[in-house]
């Protein structure tokens, strides 16, 4: 089976957390006019990232959306714990243990896929090899991004 994707991307993030990643990913996806989803792990989860979407930077938010605000076909970032892609994203960001459970459902139709996996957390990291091993299997390409010592991404596969 072969999956009709660009790229994903396997985010290994250790030395800074996911609240300081994320809003800078989403940002450069609505700079090249590209619409995102994020998908997290728990509905307490989304609430958060709705938070920090509004608040990352003084003087700057990402435009977003979740289904109880409605409109979501209009939304430039949906946020959501479930599959579904209501505003036609380009980008899938999968963060705080959203798992990667059919590949070839899931994963379907995007530009980009961004699997995002705390390092320091084992459960994470497990579901994360599952997903790598699951992507290559369904013949996707795939690579691998870590964080370096400066905090930038370094590509090691």
């Amino acid at each position: 089976m072969s999956v009709d994707l660009a790229e994903i991307l396997f985010y290994h993030l250790e030395r800074r957390p996911l609240d300081e990643v994320l809003p800078a990913l989403v940002e450069k996806t609505i700079e090249r006019g590209w619409r995102a989803v994020i998908q997290a792990g728990s509905p307490e989860r989304l609430e958060a990232l709705d938070q920090l979407l509004w608040t990352f930077r003084e003087g700057s938010f990402i435009p977003h959306g979740m289904a109880k605000a409605g409109n979501a076909a209009l939304q430039p970032v949906f946020l959501t714990n479930g599959d579904e892609n209501p505003n036609r994203a380009d980008v899938r960001f999968m963060v705080d243990g959203a798992r990667v459970d059919d590949v070839g459902r899931q994963l379907r139709g995007y530009t980009r896929v961004v699997v995002m996996f705390d390092g320091n957390d084992a459960d994470e990291r497990d579901q994360a090899r599952s997903a790598w091993k699951a992507v290559k299997a369904a013949g996707a390409e795939a690579t691998y991004w870590q964080q370096g010592d400066s905090g930038r991404w370094e590509k090691k596969a």
